[in-house]
């Protein structure tokens, strides 16, 4: 991957709706090697879909915590069991299994206070093998989902 190949992933990270002729024209180059290019960063997995970012208070889910999990038992079944369950929930919109203490941290997404509760209540307390809950909520977001990283920061070669 060269400098124009992530100049590419930079530019659709911004704005994923970029037709290939405003593509080519921001990273430099005409439109036919710029379609191959992006053709061929899709085919080798580095882009893996494009989506719409969604406001969640527009669309009912603008309560958003994090959860930490801290699991009882850590048995392989009991993990793959707990692992497919918290995937397949659609209040669930991000899952991570950390190092460490807690050894999970997910990141939820629901109506209000009140949905909360009864997603903790009544389905995420449920999930086999939890031994502990715990939830973290933010004042405010800082920052947004702004991409990955894919051009040297200012001042750095590469």
């Amino acid at each position: 991957m060269d400098r124009t190949d992530r100049r590419i992933l930079h530019e659709l990270q911004q704005d994923g709706r970029l037709t290939n002729a405003e593509l080519a024209d921001r990273v430099g180059l005409t439109p036919s090697p710029c379609l191959r290019r992006v053709r061929q960063l899709e085919q080798s997995g580095v882009i893996r879909g494009y989506r719409a970012m969604l406001d969640g208070a527009a669309v009912g889910r603008g309560f958003q915590p994090f959860v930490t999990v801290v699991m009882r038992h850590e048995d392989r079944t009991t993990v793959a069991e707990f692992e497919q369950r918290v995937a397949e929930l659609p209040e669930v919109v991000e899952a991570h299994r950390l190092f460490g203490d807690p050894d999970y941290l997910l990141k939820i997404a629901v109506a209000d206070i009140a949905a909360y509760e009864r997603f903790i209540t009544d389905v995420l307390s449920g999930l086999p093998g939890i031994a502990q809950v715990n939830s973290l909520m933010t004042m405010k977001r800082v920052k947004e989902d702004a991409g990955l990283p894919v051009l040297p920061a200012t001042g750095s070669r590469g």
